[in-house]
């Protein structure tokens, strides 16, 4: 028995003596870092002590506190941030679909503020703000040197107010300035409406009302088309739609998928990590999906899009899309503020990550810019063989035939039109048009 706890001591005694000089060095790291951010610590409280005690002209504490949260944050990537109370309280306004403002959704970059996108129908996009336009003063004030919530509070202000806002544009020589009416912003999340036989959903944001308004709106558009039966198609038009809520665009992407992962997000431990899975039901049928989407359509936009072309359930139609591939989690903290801080990568069903490199179109359709005079399709100039003098009539059509080519010819025609005003929305419409003329003719 002896011999057995002796070898079985000596065992343990060995196994702790050589733990302990693997394990030293790693403990000494530790103690080395600790010791270093316990001086970095001490450094902050002296040089807010003198800040405090020494600047020039007396500093509100508060302030000062509240501004080096906010650096510490926004140090560590474009979306991370500290949210004051009265801006925390906007947030969650504006998350339920109804804020005061001017209606764009921004961030940081070289120092300006860029235009992820103006939200539909708001006092900005009237004004003709464009995603991608840095905006370099407010009210003739530069933004340089602001962090974004600073920026952001400059363009804040009484509803029915006006502010005056410097643009750099891509194409543009030089810069200008965009008068904007500052109005309550009410976010219709989705609109629908039918052209011809085609489903058309407009999601402008990602709020608490999004899925709700779509699967209404759809359901009523089938119905007025007499059902699905009728239906040729559908389009999503995500252009310009800076994102929002995550569980919306899972819902959204779950609306049209029966089955498999919709998105995965990835933290910094493996225990941070989800996976969300589409459940079976699709509102559409399987009928043919167009997605448009621009460099505009960001962060649940492209979780949407990349969920959908993973799939191959639609086809995606536009430009390259914004690029953001991070999740950010409000965390409420004391005295009624927040923090926005980044915790995760998100990923798309086939693994890939589109942080800065966006969603990118199965089909590339830049948007043209209206017409300055519309090309009349009702009258084009050539001539053919009907308006000669004398030709003959075609006597192999009906009378309910050519009344038939005549509608489908004028249907044509509306959809030429359309190009003039949008035309990667008359390209998706076209597209389902000639994937509708397939079938048919299976």
């Amino acid at each position: 028995m002896k011999k057995y706890m002796m070898a079985a001591i000596g065992g343990t005694l060995a196994g702790v003596l050589l733990t302990s000089q693997v394990a030293g060095p790693l403990i000494a790291d530790e103690a080395d870092r600790k010791k270093s951010t316990y001086e970095q610590l001490d450094l902050f409280g002296d040089i807010f002590e003198r800040i405090r005690s020494q600047y020039v002209e007396q500093v509100d504490e508060a302030k000062l506190i509240e501004s080096a949260i906010d650096g510490m944050l926004t140090s560590l990537d474009p979306h991370s941030s500290y949210l004051p109370p009265k801006d925390f309280d906007a947030m969650q306004v504006q998350t339920r679909g109804e804020f005061g403002g001017l209606g764009i959704e921004v961030t940081q970059e070289d120092g300006l503020v860029k235009v992820v996108s103006p939200i539909d129908g708001t006092p900005a996009d009237e004004a003709g703000m464009q995603a991608g336009d840095l905006i370099t003063h407010v009210d003739g004030e530069p933004v340089r040197g602001l962090n974004l919530n600073e920026a952001v509070e400059l363009m804040r202000g009484p509803v029915g107010s006006e502010i005056v806002i410097t643009v750099v544009r891509e194409g543009v020589d030089e810069p200008f300035d965009v008068s904007i009416i500052r109005d309550t912003i009410k976010v219709a999340a989705t609109k629908t409406r039918v052209e011809d036989d085609v489903v058309v959903m407009r999601i402008s944001s990602f709020t608490d009302q999004t899925y709700p308004n779509l699967e209404a709106g759809l359901k009523k558009a089938v119905e007025d088309l007499g059902g699905l039966d009728n239906v040729s198609g559908f389009v999503l038009d995500l252009r310009n739609n800076p994102g929002g809520l995550l569980n919306q665009a899972i819902l959204v992407s779950d609306a049209f998928l029966d089955k498999g992962e919709i998105v995965s997000t990835r933290g910094r431990y493996a225990e941070d990590s989800d996976r969300y899975n589409a459940t079976p039901g699709d509102l559409a049928d399987g009928k043919p999906l167009v997605v448009l989407v621009n460099g505009g359509s960001a962060s649940a936009s492209e979780i949407v899009s990349g969920a959908l072309q993973d799939h191959h359930r639609a086809i995606i139609v536009g430009t390259k899309s914004f690029g953001k591939g991070s999740v950010q989690t409000i965390m409420p903290l004391q005295g009624d503020g927040a923090m926005r801080l980044t915790t995760a990568r998100y990923y798309t069903p086939s693994g890939r990550s589109i942080q800065s490199l966006g969603v990118a179109p199965d089909i590339i359709v830049e948007q043209r810019p209206p017409a300055e005079t519309e090309a009349n399709a009702d009258e084009p100039n050539r001539r053919s063989e009907a308006d000669l003098r004398g030709s003959l009539e075609n006597d192999s059509l009906t009378d309910d035939e050519k009344k038939q080519l005549e509608a489908e010819r004028q249907k044509q025609l509306e959809i030429a039109r359309k190009r003039q005003e949008d035309y990667q929305m008359a390209y998706a419409l076209d597209l389902l048009h000639g994937l509708s003329v397939l079938k048919n003719g299976n």
